[in-house]
């Protein structure tokens, strides 16, 4: 009997433990938080992708004090290096959220229109033209984002890019080379904010 009195106290004490663990490994530990946006370290993409891990984040500035969005980069795995990102052939994600009150479609499709075109050479401009066109469509359908909304870039290697815009999926855009393209928006020679292509790049953490 006392050797089962001792066993039910020991677990009695020992649950409350257990369960509070479980609980806080059950939560996604936050890495970062930027202007009220909290960013886990890691995240599992959806319908069946892998894991990524948060390899940095910043804020989209315009006009040097505007702050637009805060734009994350997720990869299987950490690199502070623009090219050995380009390089990489696995799974990534991009997202951007919106911290101005009111941001246009047009807005956006402007900012990667004029990133693609000082970015990218005529000759890959002109084999992703007709799949940046079908995203500016599918964009211009959404009118406006506000504060709070988010667009969400996933790459899914022999899939795609899966565009979500507030969580719900839009549209899949086939060709590794088409996310490739789109990663010179933020992390090529002509990013369009230095400060931010340095954040996502790690550089800042």
């Amino acid at each position: 009997m006392d050797s089962q009195n001792a066993f039910r106290n020991l677990l009695a004490k020992s649950l409350p433990v257990l369960l509070l663990a479980a609980l806080f490994a059950a939560v996604p530990a936050v890495a970062l938080e930027l202007e009220g946006v909290k960013l886990d370290e890691k995240i599992e993409m959806s319908k069946g992708g892998p894991t990524l891990v948060l390899n940095g984040a910043g804020v989209r500035h315009k006009l040097a004090f505007i702050k637009v969005y805060v734009g994350s980069l997720y990869l299987q795995e950490k690199k502070s290096d623009s090219d050995a990102i380009f390089a990489d052939t696995g799974a990534k994600r991009v997202t951007m959220h919106i911290l101005a009150n009111e941001v246009t479609a047009q807005d956006l499709v402007s900012s990667v229109n004029n990133a693609l075109a000082v970015n990218l050479s005529p000759h890959e401009l002109a084999l992703v033209e007709k799949r940046i066109r079908d995203l500016n469509n599918m964009m211009g359908s959404i009118k406006t984002l506000g504060k709070g909304g988010a667009v969400q870039l996933d790459y899914l290697p022999n899939v795609g890019t899966r565009i979500s815009v507030n969580g719900e999926e839009k549209l899949t855009i086939p060709g590794a080379d088409f996310f490739a393209a789109l990663l010179h928006i933020w992390l090529g020679n002509k990013p369009v904010d230095g400060r931010l292509r340095d954040a996502m790049l790690g550089k800042n953490r």
